[in-house]
């Protein structure tokens, strides 16, 4: 057991601290472990780890008297907030918009982070215990595309209370009253305990629910006549979400945690086998040997790409797409990016097609409906921003469109549903002005600065570390990528993963400190 926690502690970057201070450290890293492995899962849990974690991490630094050294990046981050507190105080609803800042407070979430990886080896550990988390939802996707779910339903009749709710053939029936639907009986239970069953249904491309009314009911000895339709199955069409509440919020995470995936795989290309045999003992060792491994990396991978085709969502796989071509230019493996190209165009082509027959649109598709809205909401912004200084400065205020859209002449003058702006940089300007979208930008350049001088001091020394940072730069990139055409900084799952990855990365930037530290860490696998 001592031994076990001796190793703990030099993983944490412990092994000099002593009382209070030892563990109110261990304290935070547990927890800072916990969130890791559950933010690819739920945002309850990544939410209740991270709130633990950091009140031990402020402990400890109040018992310890120390101070974080303030840099660049730290300027940047402190100044995006200050902006939004600055906009939230000149919104047009104030009380709205300061409510928000619990979102754009995620930033700190980089910062319990990085306060608690004290070394290069601790980056690495938590890169890899994130895909091995990550992984469970991965194999559950596919698994449960082949088992199917809810109720598809064809031949509708025109008198039957499914039509009469306005049901088309091809629907999925998924929740009755908030239940899960196995069967037509299920549904037919639940109209003969009710008068009305609001129920939710799947149609390619969205969710929504109707009400279903049980007098509507016709005559007939089975649930299937009683229903009205002829036929049903199991759905296997549908944009997968994984444990998440939304296929983009799935998406988002998963081009991320992919892009992680294929810098380590990466850096393992010609790594020396010598390396990979040191410290054979080593419990965190032996971790690392099993889930850093080319070949499970390699099936990760290729489970997170097939998740990722399943969601259906463009801008994520474009961001995925961007991210491995800029890790496979930062490598400078020549081979490598002629091998990447070879495999890129069948894989393309099969994503256009099965997006084509999943959903009926192209890549860019001009008559999509959602890109049609995005242009919408583009066209609003522009609209919005321009129309005065003060919005030019500070913007109208987060969410203050909720109750001044039809003044604004937003949301095709309410002939369109409330939605966003469906793209980062256009929602931090609007909202907040064009200094806040300038100052994100600056957390942006000054993260890409740290990784690139990160990339330069480990390139041909350090395996673990090169795959970091390599993963770090395409997760950036990725995330930038599709924030263009997604509001993903405002979505708190994925800023969450998306922040975690960036410590990770700054992380692995650090320099080792001592000869025996750069043994270690180019051993943690």
């Amino acid at each position: 057991m001592s031994s076990f926690i001796a190793k703990f502690d030099r993983l944490a970057g412990l092994d000099t601290e002593s009382g209070s201070s030892l563990w109110l450290g261990r304290t935070a890293f547990v927890f800072l472990a916990l969130m890791v492995a559950a933010a690819p899962h739920s945002i309850a849990a990544t939410q209740i780890a991270w709130g633990c974690g950091t009140l031990a991490t402020v402990a400890r630094f109040v018992v310890a008297r120390q101070r974080p050294r303030i840099r660049l990046l730290d300027v940047a981050f402190f100044s995006y907030f200050g902006w939004s507190v600055i906009s939230g105080i000149f919104s047009y609803e104030p009380a709205i918009s300061l409510d928000q800042l619990r979102g754009v407070a995620l930033f700190l979430v980089f910062y319990f982070a990085i306060w608690n990886l004290r070394n290069v080896r601790a980056a690495y550990f938590f890169a890899v215990l994130m895909v091995v988390s990550c992984s469970v939802n991965l194999v559950w996707t596919p698994v449960e595309r082949y088992i199917g779910r809810g109720v598809e339903v064809q031949g509708i009749a025109p008198d039957s209370p499914l039509a009469k709710a306005l049901l088309y053939d091809g629907d999925t029936l998924l929740r009755a009253d908030g239940k899960k639907l196995h069967t037509p009986q299920d549904l037919l239970d639940a109209l003969r305990q009710h008068s009305s069953v609001r129920v939710l249904f799947y149609r390619p491309d969205f969710e929504f629910t109707v009400t279903v009314d049980s007098a509507d009911l016709l005559p007939g000895a089975s649930a299937e006549q009683q229903l009205g339709f002829t036929s049903w199955e199991k759905s296997h069409n549908w944009r997968s979400q994984g444990f998440y509440n939304h296929y983009a919020t799935y998406a988002e995470m998963l081009q991320l945690v992919a892009a992680l995936i294929f810098g380590l795989i990466v850096a393992n290309i010609g790594r020396r086998r010598e390396e990979e045999q040191t410290v054979r003992g080593s419990t965190f060792a032996r971790f690392g040997r099993l889930f850093s491994s080319t070949p499970f990396l390699a099936a990760a991978l290729a489970l997170a790409c097939l998740a990722l085709l399943f969601t259906v969502t463009r801008a994520s796989q474009l961001g995925f797409m961007v991210a491995a071509l800029v890790i496979v230019l930062l490598s400078a493996k020549k081979k490598l990016l002629i091998a990447a190209f070879v495999v890129a165009i069948p894989v393309i082509f099969g994503g256009l097609l099965f997006l084509h027959e999943s959903r009926d649109v192209g890549f860019f598709d001009s008559k999509d409906d959602s890109i049609k809205y995005r242009e919408m909401m583009w066209r609003d912004g522009y609209r919005l921003l321009i129309e005065s200084p003060r919005h030019l400065l500070v913007g109208v205020g987060m969410n203050s469109f909720q109750k001044h859209w039809q003044e604004w002449g937003m949301f095709d003058k309410g002939w369109q549903p409330m939605g966003h702006f469906h793209s980062t940089p256009v929602q931090l300007a609007v909202e907040r002005g064009f200094p806040e979208l300038i100052l994100w930008l600056c957390v942006l350049f000054c993260l890409a600065r740290i990784f690139l001088r990160g990339l330069r001091d480990a390139r041909g020394k350090d395996a673990h570390r090169f795959g970091v940072l390599l993963g770090a730069s395409g997760a950036l990139v990725g995330f930038t990528t599709s924030g263009l055409v997604h509001w993903n900084l405002g979505d708190s799952e994925v800023a969450m993963v998306f922040f975690l990855i960036m410590a990770f990365g700054v992380a692995a930037a650090r320099p080792p400190v001592t000869e025996k530290d750069t043994l270690a860490e180019n051993t943690a696998d």
